[in-house]
């Protein structure tokens, strides 16, 4: 369960700066 939290949360955190860097 944790290791499949740890690669959500840096899966969700690498969607976050894609959109971040298309948006700038």
């Amino acid at each position: 369960m944790f290791l499949i939290d740890m690669i959500s949360m840096v899966f969700f955190i690498l969607l976050i700066i894609c959109v971040l860097v298309g948006v700038a």
